[in-house]
Parts: C-alpha cells; structure tokens; sequence
C-alpha cells in the first residue's frame, strides 16, 4: 500500500470515528476482496465461464416483459420463483419451503435477524466465509470462532463438544467450506443439528458451492424432512453465473420462511431480480454445462500444484485453497505483477485460487510455476 493510501485510508477512519456509531462497530472492518482490472480475475469464486447467448437473450425478453410494469410493486411473495426453485432442488420441497433475497448473504442476514440479536450468539468454525462475524456485528449477535484440526477438518467429537460447550443460538455450518473447499460429511450434520436441537436452537448449512461438490447427492436437503430448526442455504452466483444479478434461497421447514417474513423488507425481491432468476432457472440445462468444465479445471490445479509440492486441499468447490508458500504474500505479489489474481485470506502459507477457464487456469499455473523456480 502507498503512502498516499494510508494516509487517505487513516483520514477516512477518523471521519468515521467522529460519528455517533453504534460502539461494537468501531474499529470494524467491511468485507471486501481487491477489486484489480487484471487479464485473469480468480479470486472471489464467480463462475468465469461467459453467459451462454442464448440465456442472454431470454433473461432480456424476461426483464423486458417485467419493465413494461416497473411502476408497480412486484410480487412481495415471488410464488413463481419458489415454485421453480422446489422444482430444480426436488427432494420433495414445495415452494412452501422455499425463500429467496439479494444473495445468500441476505438470506443470512435475515436469518440472523429473526434467530439471533441482542444476547444471542451464532458459531461457526474457523476458517470460514468471513462474512459470518460481520453478519453477526451487524445484527448485534455474538460471535462464536469455533476451531478446526490443523487440516482444517471438523470431526462429530469436535463439533458436539464445542456446542455444549458454547450453547449458541444459531450454528452455520459450510459446506463445501469457504476459504479451504472443503465439505462436511452428513454425519457431522447430523450430529451438530441433534447437538443445538436439544435447547431448540438453528443450524444452517451454507451449501454456496453444493452443485460443484465431488458427490452433489451429499447435500444436507436429504436431511430436511423431521428437522423442523435446519436450514439449507444456496446462491445462484456460482453454478449459475449470476454473480451480478444477487439471488440466494434456503430451504426449510413453512415456519422458517414465516418467521423471516417478520424481518423482511417490503417488496425486497426486485420485479427484475425475479425475471432474471426465471429465466436462468429455466435453462439450467445451458448454464449447467460449465460446471463439469470448471469440477475438471478445479482437479488440474490440484493435480500440478501437488506436482509442484505445494499442498492443496482436496476440494469440492469451485476454488482450491493450497498452502506450502514460505511467502504468500510474495507469492500472490508475483502472480498479479504477471496478471493474475488470486485471494489472500491471511492465512499463513496459503493462498485461494478460484477455477475459471482453460486458459485462465493455464496462466495461473503457468505464472505460479514460474515464481515458485524463480
């Protein structure tokens, strides 16, 4: 960072210090990754696959319908679009189960909202979506850092005994988990929701990255039915490529979706917003298509970087987190002094990769071997 920065930066603190803000938030941080106009973005885990034209142009014609009557409300309960997200998710959910926001980072924040607050607490394990603590500072919930093994894994033993000892209201588990790609087995959720069930807390699951799992049909929607406080949480900005459009959903027993009605902006769906998840929703055959392309780009940086002896997580993301970096911040330097943008974490040794392209991923490799022999 240049000095001229800094000093902007530690301008800007001050101005902010300066007004009436709520305590717990001082000295806070907000979420944000480098934002860097370079050849190969891979850094925040979009889906760098082009939209396919076809789907291009039947999200126009959808958005072009809704725009004819933008001088009107749009559906506060978007039925049409639950009922096509039961309908692709399947495992017998009806739109009744189903509710969407402007990401899934909404869907938490109104999760948190209605489960959590003042003088309750969420947990999740460490390292994690770090979006989780902010969620939680801005909904005046506690956050609870649970650890991990050094692998970063999370056993049922762990879990169990983490929550009893801690008692948090809500427990978010990811899976596959964000930064290291790793998923969860069924079991630990299982365990973790018998663990919280017992004083009647929630657990959610974030499956962000589910569709590119090494095995989808693992997915914690098998375990929905009987489990009344569980809730299941997707987005469309991976798989589907609709990073820019903001669309998350959850699935979950009717009471849940009620009890987010409570805290539900009005109208807080877009007419444009639902166009655009329709018309993507009803060619999921097309945007589909990429994720075996991107499950293959994902298994070749795991593949060369074990070559390399670096030490990758095996993933099932859409990303691949990898440590062995005497200096990672050195190394995430030359990779972008050569056009490539990858995600520091601040995790010592490692770094995050997203898988996009054949090509993108070439240069990676390419510009990564190259520093590691230099």
């Amino acid at each position: 960072m240049s000095a001229s920065q800094n000093s902007s930066e530690n301008a800007a603190l001050q101005q902010l210090n300066r007004l009436p803000i709520r305590e717990d938030l001082r000295g806070r941080s907000p979420y944000g990754a480098p934002m860097i106009d370079v050849p190969v973005t891979i850094n925040v885990n979009e889906n760098t696959h082009p939209m396919p034209r076809e789907v291009v142009e039947a999200i126009g014609r959808e958005v072009h319908q809704v725009a004819l009557n933008l001088n009107r409300y749009p559906d506060r309960e978007f039925v049409t679009l639950r009922e096509e997200l039961a309908a692709y998710l399947g495992h017998g959910l009806s739109k009744e189960n189903l509710w969407a926001a402007n990401g899934s980072n909404e869907i938490l924040q109104q999760l948190f909202q209605v489960f959590g607050g003042p003088g309750r607490s969420v947990m999740s394990f460490v390292p994690t979506y770090s979006m989780y603590p902010l969620l939680a500072d801005g909904t005046n919930t506690e956050f609870i850092a649970g650890q991990r093994a050094e692998d970063f894994s999370l056993s049922v033993e762990s879990a169990v005994e983490q929550i009893r000892e801690h008692r948090p209201n809500i427990v978010v588990l990811c899976s596959p988990n964000n930064p290291t790609g790793t998923g969860l087995e069924l079991a630990v959720v299982e365990a973790v929701y018998e663990a919280v069930a017992t004083y009647n807390g929630i657990t959610i699951v974030d499956e962000a990255y589910a569709e590119f799992a090494q095995d989808p049909s693992q997915t914690a929607l098998t375990l929905l039915e009987g489990r009344d406080n569980l809730v299941v949480t997707r987005t469309m900005s991976k798989a589907f490529a609709l990073a820019g459009a903001r669309v998350g959903y959850f699935a979950a027993a009717p009471a849940i979706a009620d009890a987010v009605r409570l805290v539900r902006l009005p109208y807080h769906l877009s007419a444009v917003t639902q166009a655009t998840a329709l018309a993507a929703l009803r060619h999921r055959g097309q945007l589909l298509a990429n994720v075996e392309d991107i499950r293959a780009q994902r298994d070749r940086i795991v593949e060369k970087l074990t070559e390399l002896g670096l030490k990758p997580a095996q993933s099932d993301s859409n990303f691949v987190f990898f440590g062995g970096l005497e200096n990672e911040k050195e190394a995430w330097q030359a990779l972008l002094d050569d056009g490539v943008l990858v995600r520091d974490n601040g995790i010592a040794g490692h770094l995050r990769v997203t898988a996009g392209t054949e090509e993108e991923t070439t240069a990676f490799l390419t510009s990564l071997e190259k520093y590691l022999k230099g």
